[in-house]
């Protein structure tokens, strides 16, 4: 008979109280993969950085969604999410990715600072959302497309790729009818210019309209910015984007892909530069 004092009665007591701990709840699921995320363009500085070896240096330009307005945590913002999730894909590549996100801006605005947020860091790849911003604020949003351009031309020419991120389902912005012409005015560029467009807007219909979300799920309340599910999940089809583009072009590069489930993920694992002052 074991005493109550013994060592075998106290590990026996230990471990039955480690068992009756209650687990931590996962976050809810994304929904599943979408037919919209694939980049129709190639990102041959990153396919060849990748080959070479060395950092690979991304930065995420943009408005309140990159910065992650809606959000409750830095890393609960796409960029960081996207950082989380190519570590886990490519787990010895060296990785940065730089949030340069100002909430309210426009196009306009994000140019004028390209050569200090975006060009300094010598980025391999500059993901630029854009769009929102233009539609809710202005009245008509073709007057913006030289300045588009323009700024494709200034990242193209300082050999970074490029990937467009257009604005998001949400009804704030539904309710402008300028998000139409927006959209449109984005791919056609795209298209002439050559670069990818990541779908952001097709996506998330595509998640409302086929039931895998909907819209309390992915917005904040405010009916415009994404929350914490919203960005993740955007973080995660992007990585899965940018992996698909990159292995396209560099068979020789070993991408582990995880299953679609939730990944528990350490603070070391985001390898995620913030901007001073983005919060």
């Amino acid at each position: 008979m074991r005493m109550a004092g013994s060592p075998s009665f106290f590990l026996a007591a230990i471990l039955a109280a480690l068992v009756a701990l209650p687990t931590r709840a996962e976050s809810p699921p994304c929904p599943a993969q979408s037919s919209n995320s694939a980049l129709q363009a190639a990102l041959p500085h990153v396919a060849a950085k990748l080959r070479g070896g060395g950092e690979v240096v991304i930065v995420a330009v943009g408005s309140s969604s990159t910065q992650g307005i809606g959000a409750t945590a830095a890393e609960n913002t796409y960029p960081s999410q996207l950082a989380a999730e190519l570590h886990d894909r490519m787990p010895g590549l060296a990785l940065r990715v730089v949030n340069k996100g100002v909430g309210g801006e426009n196009d306009r605005a994000m140019v004028a600072r390209f050569e200090r947020d975006v060009l300094a860091f010598r980025p391999d790849l500059v993901i630029w959302q854009l769009g929102t911003n233009n539609v809710i604020q202005d009245n008509g949003v073709v007057q913006d497309a030289p300045t588009i351009r323009r700024g494709i031309e200034q990242l193209k020419a300082a050999d970074a790729d490029v990937i467009l991120m257009d604005p998001q389902y949400a009804p704030k912005v539904l309710g402008d009818p300028d998000h139409s012409d927006m959209l449109r005015i984005l791919d056609d560029i795209a298209r002439q210019e050559r670069v990818p467009v990541f779908h952001r807007f097709a996506v998330m219909r595509e998640w409302i309209r086929s039931g895998g979300a909907d819209f309390e799920a992915i917005l904040s309340n405010d009916g415009l910015h994404m929350n914490d599910r919203g960005y993740r999940c955007i973080g995660r089809l992007l990585a899965d984007s940018i992996v698909d583009a990159a292995q396209g072009q560099s068979t020789a590069i070993a991408i582990s892909r995880p299953a679609h489930g939730e990944l528990a993920r350490s603070s070391a694992a985001m390898l995620m530069a913030v901007s001073p002052g983005a919060w």
